[in-house]
């Protein structure tokens, strides 16, 4: 679980970090292009974050009924 933990950080970090990037970008400069790019990386930031709380919590719900029922 602490693998799967690790990556959904790494993933969420890597949308995250350019995502801040191009909306800095987009403060300074004005450019349309940027904050469209953050917006849509925002997004898939958005998306795994939810993928991974959902893994999680399902993931513990599934462990628990099987202890359960085992």
């Amino acid at each position: 679980m602490k693998f799967f933990y690790v990556f959904m950080a790494l993933v969420m970090a890597a949308t995250l970090l350019p995502s801040a990037l191009y909306m800095g970008i987009y403060v300074f400069t004005g450019a349309n292009e940027a904050l469209e790019r953050a917006r849509k990386l925002w997004n898939f930031l958005r998306v795994f974050t939810l993928l991974g709380f959902n893994l999680t919590l399902w993931g513990h719900v599934v462990v628990a009924a099987w202890q359960l029922f085992h």
